[in-house]
């Protein structure tokens, strides 16, 4: 159990996309903070369908497929599962255990995700994934517009035929005003990041002329590659915690419980 009342007082941006930002926001409230929800990043259905349609013409064939993150498992089985059945000998890899409890849920047996670790990194370091296992095989690969090409790249120089899938959009916020007024108001004092991708946002928003104001604040990420990106993005002090919301937590809460604080 965590001290109740940690955050008692603190305002905590919480910038997952909408529809995965509940959990953090409710653990927030739990100890007493309030969370400040503002997507740096929101997730939207493509733009045409086309390349989900033709995956459905590959996966019987197909030796393994890769979702992403949890938003490929929504937007992509939410298409498949309505229009054909998944294929029972289909392997379904993921990079998170999150992920590969949704992947469950829709009744994908055998789901291959790493542990300890939860990136792509770890899951190409899997047996499942080797030259031997992929070589000359079909991997599906099913992901966001743009973002990281390491998966595809990866697989394809271990021989696989890689078929990328887009089957959702990332899009950006439009105006950073909000986040300037919530500073201005005292009412914003410590930020959540869970991508390289949203920090850049956050970076680049139009309106936004408040960011140096915001490089004071902490910014706990959950990865060493978004704290990397925070640090190069001229935040001055970045806690690099756990992984997923469990992490986050954990690192706000012993930030703002001790004498850590006065790191910043």
């Amino acid at each position: 159990m965590t001290p109740a009342g940690v955050l008692d007082g603190l305002w905590i941006l919480v910038s997952r996309p909408r529809a995965q930002a509940a959990s953090l926001s409710a653990a927030i409230l739990a100890e007493g903070g309030q969370p400040l929800a503002f997507p740096l990043i929101d997730i939207e259905p493509p733009a045409h369908s086309d390349e989900l349609k033709a995956a459905m013409d590959e996966l019987d064939g197909a030796a393994l497929a890769i979702f992403v993150s949890g938003n490929a498992v929504s937007y992509a089985l939410d298409y498949i599962l309505g229009r054909r059945g998944w294929p029972p000998s289909l392997a379904a890899a993921t990079v998170g255990e999150q992920s590969a409890a949704a992947l469950r849920a829709r009744g994908l047996p055998g789901v291959i995700v790493p542990q300890g670790r939860f990136d792509s990194e770890a899951l190409l370091a899997l047996p499942e994934l080797s030259d031997e296992r992929v070589a000359g095989r079909t991997v599906l690969v099913f992901r966001g517009d743009g973002g990281r090409e390491l998966m595809v790249d990866t697989l394809r120089a271990r021989g696989a035929r890689v078929v990328p899938v887009t089957c959702y959009r990332r899009v950006p916020p439009a105006d950073g005003a909000p986040l300037c007024r919530a500073l201005a108001q005292g009412r914003l004092h410590a930020l959540t990041v869970t991508s390289s991708e949203a920090v850049r946002n956050l970076c680049h928003l139009p309106g936004l002329d408040c960011l140096d104001a915001l490089r004071a604040l902490p910014v706990f990420a959950p990865h060493a590659r978004i704290a990397e990106q925070a640090r190069a993005a001229g935040f001055s002090c970045v806690i690099e915690t756990d992984p997923a919301d469990a992490g986050l937590m954990k690192g706000l809460v012993a930030y703002f419980s001790s004498s850590l604080r006065n790191l910043c």
